[in-house]
Order: structure tokens, then C-alpha cells, then sequence
């Protein structure tokens, strides 16, 4: 440019004739390096072994949920109680070790089997007399916390 493009232009008009600054180039938020791609990769696989791991946990104790519905469905009905733990009993150990128990050796099985015991007590021996009663059986108040403990706390065969 020379001088005489810049005669008779008022500040407006010279500020128009000014280039505008030049952008730079956009910056890549790709990893630059091999480490960063490598250490994404690890943390990927880990969250997926993690997934993995929770969601076999949680289909392996999905016999103990449907297990805590039945027992708020059952109130204190002891016979219903007893059905509900001879069928969680079942599902959680070898049928071979469950299904031939009756009276004593029941009681005595979950007592082994729960973190609290108090099964072979009164409340174990109304349990397993109720199916055996004639008439309507009365409830067992404290023989579903005490049931729920068993559900939550037993360990089941094959569980580390």
C-alpha cells in the first residue's frame, strides 16, 4: 500500500482496510502420545471386568430378592415362611443336602447357615409344626426378621 491510499479516509474507513488477525490452527485433544491411548485402554477393560463382576453378582443373588418379596408378602405365617426358606434353601445349596432335612436337622441347618441363628428355637419349632396343625395357623411374630436375616446372610454353596 502507499500513501495515497490512506489520503481522505476518515478513521473508519483505514480501520476497514486492516486485515484481520489470522486464526491459528485448532488443537487436537486427541492423545499426542502411545501412553495416554494404552492407559485409556486399561481403565476401559477394568470398567468392564467391574460391570461384568456387579452385574454376575447381582443375577447370582437374584433368588434372595425374590426371596425378601415373598417373606414381606408372608407376614408372620409360618408356613408360608417355611416354603419360602425350603425353596430359597434349595436354590442356594445342593438339593442333596437340603431336600432330605425335616424337623431338628432343618432347624439345625439354618441355624448353621445364618449369621444370627435362632432357628432351633420356639420359633423354628412353631415353623415347622404349622403346616402339621389342623384349622388356621397363628402367626410367629419375629419368624420373618428372623427368616429375612437368614436370606441375607446365608452362604450359599459355591460362593467364595
Amino acid at each position: 500500500m502507499t500513501p495515497e491510499d490512506f489520503e481522505g479516509k476518515n478513521l473508519v474507513e483505514l480501520l476497514d482496510m486492516l486485515e484481520p488477525v489470522p486464526e491459528p490452527a485448532a488443537i487436537s485433544m486427541w492423545p499426542q502420545t502411545q501412553g495416554w491411548l494404552f492407559l485409556l485402554l486399561v481403565v476401559g477393560l477394568l470398567a468392564l471386568w467391574g460391570w461384568l463382576k456387579w452385574r454376575d453378582h447381582h443375577r447370582a443373588n437374584a433368588y434372595r430378592r425374590a426371596a425378601l418379596v415373598a417373606l414381606n408378602d408372608a407376614g408372620d405365617d409360618p408356613v408360608r415362611i417355611a416354603e419360602i426358606l425350603r425353596r430359597t434353601a434349595v436354590i442356594g445349596f445342593s438339593r442333596e443336602a437340603v431336600a432330605g432335612l425335616a424337623g431338628q436337622d432343618w432347624l439345625r441347618f439354618l441355624d448353621r447357615n445364618c449369621a444370627q441363628g435362632g432357628f432351633d428355637s420356639d420359633l423354628g419349632r412353631k415353623m415347622i409344626a404349622a403346616p402339621y396343625q389342623s384349622g388356621a395357623t397363628e402367626e410367629v411374630p419375629g419368624l420373618q426378621a428372623l427368616a429375612k436375616v437368614w436370606v441375607k446372610s446365608h452362604q450359599a454353596e459355591g460362593a467364595a
